[in-house]
């Protein structure tokens, strides 16, 4: 277990480094200067110069590259004086000095994600933590709806195979996995939120804090989760509850499944001793994909009901061009994926024995 985990933990550093190497050349081949986006109408030459020496934008690309991995490394390389863009200020940053020279020093820190451009440098990591737990709560609550209903229906479509119930069920998941979720989340915002808000008390707009009526303090609103996150819930739910009925129809030609039937069990018993756990293997990759899809499919569906998550944050930077927002974020939703992935394969041998890890 312990040599699998270290090379799946290799694979992911790789993937990350990809990753981070490729929004960074992405986003830094846009044409416009980001010195002059973060002065914006104020700027001069002057204060032009000052910024790009700051933050090395008058270094070449490649370089700038490097200043880049050096940011989001936690062992890194950086100069002594203070008019270097690679100068740490003990104030700003949490770090260990390892190894000093007369010039520099090798330190052990936190992951530099820089600061915005537009939020009067505001660090990107502060926004992270302001935005990133909304998003997690509001995936978690779709993830928890697609699987509840989804295993439900599922379990229900297999049992009545080809009756009213079976192929009623299955229009209803493939009508949900062909709408586009921001237009799911248009029709749910006008229809519950505006014709038939005094019946649903639900509002168009909300997130999960609000500020109360007096302005001073932030209260926890729970319904305005309902209908962001049966939105972003529904693809799923209708993906888990396809996946489900085929696996258990699988399942239920399997021998050991004749067997139990044979032994007098009921339905009930053999689908949740017997074959509910076999059959779970595909539901469970699908969960995985899809819970940091969410992540990045969240950023229409928080825009449209104005939920303050990650997604709502990177939309506000793309408007903006605030580009370190934009990567961090992206890395942000990569590394997301990468732990899930680890996490499902190890889970899998939980799932069904059969399946080795390859070490």
């Amino acid at each position: 277990m312990g040599r699998y985990l270290l090379k799946k933990i290799q694979h992911a550093f790789w993937t990350l480094f990809g990753v981070v190497t490729a929004i960074f050349f992405l986003f830094n081949v846009l044409p416009g200067d980001p010195a002059q986006m973060m002065l914006g109408q104020n700027e001069d030459q002057a204060q032009l110069a000052i910024i790009k020496q700051k933050y090395g934008f008058d270094q070449p690309i490649f370089t700038q590259y490097l200043y880049y991995i050096n940011d989001l490394s936690p062992l890194s390389i950086h100069s002594k004086k203070s008019e270097n863009y690679t100068f740490l200020k003990p104030q700003t940053y949490h770090y260990k000095s390892l190894f000093e020279t007369s010039k520099y020093s090798v330190v052990l820190k936190y992951p530099y994600l820089r600061t915005s451009f537009t939020k009067q440098g505001k660090k990107v990591s502060q926004i992270l933590k302001e935005t990133l737990p909304n998003t997690l709560v509001l995936a978690v609550a779709s993830i928890c709806i697609a699987l509840i209903i989804g295993l439900l229906m599922g379990v229900l479509s297999a049992l009545y195979k080809d009756q009213w119930i079976d192929r009623l069920i299955l229009v209803g998941t493939t009508l949900g996995m062909s709408l586009p979720s921001f237009f799911s989340a248009i029709l749910a915002a006008w229809i519950f939120g505006f014709l038939f808000h005094e019946f649903t008390s639900l509002e168009m707009t909300g997130s999960l804090y609000e500020l109360d009526d007096f302005g001073e303090a932030n209260v926890l609103k729970l319904k305005n989760l309902i209908l962001p996150a049966t939105v972003l819930g529904i693809r799923p739910l209708a993906v888990v509850t396809q996946l489900m009925r085929n696996s258990l129809l699988e399942v239920f030609n399997q021998d050991y499944i004749r067997t139990a039937s044979a032994k007098g069990l009921s339905a009930f018993q053999i689908i949740s001793k017997h074959a509910m756990k076999n059959a779970l293997n595909p539901v469970v990759t699908a969960i995985s994909g899809w819970f940091a899809s969410l992540l990045a499919g969240a950023v229409f569906v928080e825009y449209i009901f104005a939920w303050n998550g990650l997604g709502k944050e990177i939309v506000n930077a793309l408007n903006t061009l605030d580009l370190p927002v934009i990567m961090g974020s992206v890395l942000i939703i990569a590394l997301t994926f990468v732990s899930i992935n680890i996490l499902v394969d190890v889970f899998y041998t939980y799932l069904d024995p059969k399946i080795k890890l390859n070490t």
